[in-house]
């Protein structure tokens, strides 16, 4: 194998250093998030930047972790977030997969609507007199139904499938296989990927849940993290609050930057489980020649 030319490291060492530049760009303003959180009250006042605090202090996370319902708050979170993500896959990899079929009746139709809803909705007062009148209000289920099906990723999904050849599942149904068999022992092993990224959106999408749960649950013992941290906040900045879910004395203003830590990194967390699949080809061994 011939060494590179010149020109060629040069384009080498250009592109690298391009890419690590852009990379620190988007690692920065994290390190510094994660920094100031561990950062003491007197060293956020007197720095505006900080890669690497002087004096290493938790007192923020204890303030957190002090709050009586931080606990319950996160099992919350933590369960709308994998039921919740349940349920939209479900629900979205049957829709999706149904519209990928070309012999489905009403298919332009549907599709139609699909997108639709992409551009208009309903607002957040009908959406609001809907969860009411099915009984949904200060319900954990408020905050799964309202958004089980995201018209992006279920569009996406639908993609995916449509790329799938149709001679698998013609030869599946020479070999006697119904729809259903076609579906779970052809399709989704096949759209691994697709479904590992559709469900990093949704897991996202109900762990960051804020909007619904202010507007639905009435009850503070029912509030997801989000809702919890931002009352946290508001206490810790002195602002009048509901404080029935936070009655610890706010330590300091870090306690801002660790709320995004804590809210931030059970999400990053999860990333690189999924990584593989966000680079993993979707047909590879499935079609040979």
């Amino acid at each position: 194998m011939h060494d590179k030319s010149f020109g060629n490291r040069i384009f080498d060492f250009v592109n690298h250093a391009i890419l690590l530049l852009i990379a620190l760009a988007c690692l920065i303003p994290f390190i510094n998030v994660i920094a100031s959180s561990f950062a003491t009250t007197e060293e956020m006042v007197a720095k505006d930047f900080i890669l690497f605090p002087t004096t290493f202090s938790l007192s923020a996370y204890e303030y957190i972790f002090s709050t009586p319902t931080i606990f319950k708050s996160m099992t919350v979170s933590i369960l709308v977030t994998l039921v919740g993500t349940f349920v939209s896959m479900v629900l979205t990899a049957f829709m999706a997969y149904s519209l990928s079929r070309r012999y489905l009746t009403g298919r332009s139709a549907i599709n139609f609507l699909v997108v639709f809803t992409m551009l208009f909705s309903g607002g957040m007062i009908p959406t609001y007199l809907v969860v009411k009148s099915l009984g949904l209000i200060d319900s954990y289920w408020s905050l799964i139904l309202p958004i089980a099906i995201n018209a992006f990723n279920l569009i996406i999904m639908r993609n995916f499938f449509s790329a799938i050849p149709d001679s698998l599942e013609e030869s599946a149904k020479v070999d006697g296989c119904n729809d259903l068999m076609i579906f779970f022992k052809i399709m989704l092993p096949l759209s691994l990927p697709s479904i590992a990224t559709i469900s990093l959106f949704y897991a996202v999408a109900y762990w960051n849940q804020y909007t619904n749960a202010i507007l639905y649950l009435t009850d503070s013992n029912k509030w997801p993290v989000q809702v919890l941290l931002r009352q946290i906040v508001i206490v810790s900045s002195g602002m009048q609050a509901d404080s029935s879910a936070v009655d610890v004395v706010p330590p300091a203003q870090t306690v801002k930057m660790a709320v995004i830590t804590v809210a931030t990194v059970p999400m990053l967390i999860v990333y690189p489980f999924l990584q593989k699949y966000f680079v993993k080809g979707a047909m590879v061994g499935s079609v040979k020649a």
